[in-house]
């Protein structure tokens, strides 16, 4: 097989693969990828995580988002969780809900409009943590970014905000129906500020999964946050035994950090050191995906960092976010004219990204994930 360097410039190279004429591997065992760091739920495939549901098909967070997921081929689906008034965990990526549900347009709810300072940034708008989950539940969700997703505004106010308890079930019952066990990949979003107002998420999530079956080290299930505080909390004191990854955005620094004057960045944390640090309470990171293989100025791939051999030699499993089919999303390398809704070469940017050997990827469109992986493994098939 080709060096890396050589096989990720061949792939940069080679014509688009259209997702109709993907060929699935056959059914024989192929060569396998190398296999990632051993630890709790390492593979030897890339794993598609349905990043808050199939949201490049059906507004995000919603139960027809994640069973949409399940039936394009995820393994894993994402509810990023924040708290009821009455402290019941809820999917929405962000407490502030005037942007993902119809909220504004509810008279009886005009008084709950506020302003509040969420990590360090000032936030007008509808929070969950001022509704209780009977409140919650009459309103109806939509798109959050109908001016890319057009399409997914026809599925306004017909679906619910659902619990994590909710989610659970669905992927029970998905996993009766498909036969493969569905797991879930749970977000604790800003943990320091809902610990601030007497909300904290971590106590509540554990008793959910304690509840459920699911706190135990093979349950298909992966703990993540952007923040590290809770996570070190998680993993120690709250006796959470499945994996936990650690989040890494783009740029900045986690906010617990920040509000501790640790003057520690994201950055830092992926250092050789740093991955050694995260290695002592998480088992995966899950960086941006800019911090895998980084842009130039015009938004063209340049060359993979160290970041996936780095963490692997640290045992950390690498699952980068978020990977994402239209135009605006993808490297300049990958469009497709000049319409920033309109899809273009998703495929290929999945396969740069699994062959610098990510362990699994955050997908709003899951198929073309599965689709590339299965090209992927053909591909190594070919080659072997």
């Amino acid at each position: 097989m080709l060096p890396r360097s050589a096989r990720l410039a061949a792939l940069l190279a080679a014509p688009a693969l259209a997702l109709t004429t993907v060929v699935a591997p056959a059914a024989a065992e192929p060569p396998r990828p190398p296999a990632p760091p051993a630890g709790p739920q390492a593979t030897v495939e890339p794993t598609v995580v349905g990043h808050r549901g199939a949201s490049g098909y059906r507004p995000e967070h919603t139960l027809e988002a994640y069973r949409l997921a399940v039936a394009l081929g995820a393994d894993y689906v994402e509810p990023d969780l924040v708290p009821t008034k009455d402290g019941v965990l809820v999917a929405r990526h962000e407490n502030e809900i005037g942007g993902t549900t119809d909220v504004a347009t509810r008279p009886e709810f005009a008084d709950r409009r506020t302003t509040k300072v969420v990590d360090g940034v000032s936030f007008t708008g509808w929070f969950t943590e001022d509704f209780t989950l009977a409140e919650l539940k009459t309103l109806r969700a939509k798109e959050r970014i109908p001016d890319i997703r057009p399409q997914n505004t026809a599925y306004d106010g017909l679906y619910e905000v659902p619990t994590l308890q909710e989610v659970i079930d669905l992927t029970r019952e998905e996993s009766r129906r498909t036969g493969r066990t569905i797991g879930i990949y749970p977000e604790t979003k800003h943990p320091t500020y809902f610990d601030s107002i007497g909300l904290s998420l971590e106590e509540e999530l554990v008793r959910v999964l304690t509840r459920n079956g699911l706190n135990r080290p093979n349950a298909k299930v992966f703990v993540q946050s952007f923040e590290t505080t809770n996570l070190r909390e998680l993993a120690g004191p709250l006796k959470l035994r499945t994996p936990v990854v650690q989040l890494i955005a783009g740029s900045g620094a986690p906010y617990d950090l920040v509000a501790a004057g640790d003057p520690r960045t994201y950055a830092d944390l992926i250092t050789p050191a740093g991955l050694a640090e995260i290695a002592t309470y998480a088992d995966g990171i899950g960086p941006d995906k800019n911090r895998v293989i980084p842009r130039d100025a015009s938004g063209a791939l340049t060359n993979p960092t160290t970041l996936v051999d780095d963490a692997h030699g640290a045992g950390l499993l690498v699952h980068p976010y978020t990977f994402r089919s239209e135009n605006t999303f993808l490297p300049l390398d990958f469009r497709i004219g000049t319409d920033p809704r309109a899809y273009g070469d998703a495929i290929a940017e999945y396969l740069v990204f699994y062959e610098v050997g990510v362990d699994g990827v955050f997908s709003d469109n899951p198929d073309v994930a599965v689709a590339a992986r299965d090209a992927f493994l053909a591909r190594l098939a070919d080659a072997a």
